[in-house]
């Protein structure tokens, strides 16, 4: 009970900001934002040696590479997310935006506004960078948020969210704006999942698990995304040069992300000129391979793939080659195994990179570049609070627009209905 309570409050409190933030000055959340980025890097000591509490608990625990990966905080990595609050603050204020407007035949004037969702719960893992990013997104489009970090990064996310509650006293920004339930019990998550009379969206970060579970247990509308299975098409007509450096770059840059290749298609009248060289060069950077029967004939050496490996994402030095005979077989392979997140075309053809880019289902298709930058922050967005693969009401990497709704407005001169 005692834990509801605390649960409660917190959503309470939220709910009870939220106007006031959605009637904030540009001027006051900008000002907000800068003074936030200014205290990560003046607490950077503090803050590097709270991540050190949960490196070594994540050590003891025996986390993945991957996850340790996302955990770690360090000088780059703090100076990273400080210059994505800068970055937001640069950007337009959302909110009041007037999306379009447009007159009716009795001179009624009818538009479309941009406003604040509310207050927003964030559930997630690892990444302690999101706690920062979720608080200045959600803070820039006017909402209040909720933040509920995983145990494995609570002594970080703690000290990111004291920082950045001093920076909005300093503001004169109610700290109610951003909250972090400061318990690592899941049953802490489920009383959240339940409060739709304060909460109005929830968007869950991690793995699929995790989302599952909030997906099932909500009562509130919920922003998911399971999982990364990005593929890369190389066709016929592709520059192979420009194919290997972009496919190498899209496993091996970061292999533990969401945006990381998890299999590589290639045209059958271009694999036996690419394959060996793409093959030798993932070899040389320790990755594992797992092919079809045709890639196996090409190269040998190459594990044999299974129909888990389609739908599997690694999160790894591990990918899955398949050799397609063309464009429609690529494509009728993503539309089957992918998970509507990230996938790109390699090609010269204009004609194929038009499909490619209709046909493909997913919340970011890329010709002739890498899928790591699927990513909010490389897409201009100053940072994201997560990537949508449905379609309501986000698809992709969700900045501050994607944190609003919009509401009609009517301007009238004494017009009444007959």
């Amino acid at each position: 009970m005692e834990l509801y309570e605390e649960v409660l409050r917190i959503a309470k409190a939220a709910k009870t900001v939220a106007p006031r933030l959605a009637n904030l000055s540009s001027t006051q959340k900008d000002e907000a934002l800068l003074e936030m980025a200014e205290g990560l890097i003046r607490e950077m000591d503090y803050l590097i040696s709270e991540n050190q509490k949960d490196l070594q608990y994540a050590q003891q625990k025996g986390l993945s590479r991957a996850m340790i990966d996302r955990l770690t905080l360090n000088e780059k990595v703090i100076r990273d997310m400080a210059q994505s609050l800068r970055e937001i603050a640069s950007q337009p204020d959302p909110v009041g935006e007037i999306v379009r407007m447009w007159r009716r035949p009795n001179g009624l004037l009818v538009g479309k506004m941009r406003i604040p969702l509310g207050v927003i719960g964030v559930i997630y893992e690892s990444r302690p960078n999101v706690t920062s990013d979720a608080a200045g997104l959600c803070l820039k489009a006017g909402n209040a948020v909720i933040l509920r970090g995983g145990s494995e990064a609570i002594n970080s996310n703690l000290a990111i969210v004291k920082i950045i509650q001093e920076a909005l006293k300093k503001a004169h920004i109610p700290q109610e704006a951003v909250q972090m339930i400061p318990t690592t019990s899941r049953e802490a998550v489920l009383h959240m999942l339940k409060m739709d009379e304060y909460i109005d969206l929830i968007i869950p970060r991690g793995g699929e698990e995790l989302i599952r579970f909030v997906v099932e247990n909500s009562r509130i509308p919920v922003i998911k995304h399971y999982k990364g299975v990005c593929h890369i098409f190389v066709d016929a007509s592709a520059h192979i040069q420009m194919a290997i450096e972009v496919c190498f770059n899209a496993k091996v840059q970061r292999p533990g992300v969401c945006n990381a290749m998890e299999t590589l298609l290639v045209h059958k009248d271009i694999a036996p000129r690419f394959l060996p060289l793409m093959a030798e060069r993932y070899r040389e950077a320790g990755v594992e391979l797992r092919g079809c029967s045709r890639t196996k004939e090409i190269i040998p050496w190459v594990k044999e793939a299974t129909e888990e490996d389609w739908y599997a994402e690694y999160l790894d030095l591990i990918l899955a080659v398949k050799i397609v005979d063309n464009i429609d077989e690529a494509i009728e392979h993503i539309l089957k195994y992918g998970s509507k997140h990230t996938d790109a075309i390699i090609t010269s053809d204009y004609r194929n990179a038009q499909r490619f880019l209709r046909e493909v289902d997913s919340s970011t298709v890329l010709v002739n570049a890498s899928t790591r930058f699927s990513d909010g922050y490389q897409f201009g967005l100053g940072a994201e609070i997560g990537i949508s693969t449905t379609k309501l009401h986000a698809f992709g990497p969700m900045g501050a627009e994607d944190l609003t709704t919009t509401k009609y407005i009517v301007y009238g001169d004494g017009q009444i209905r007959t």
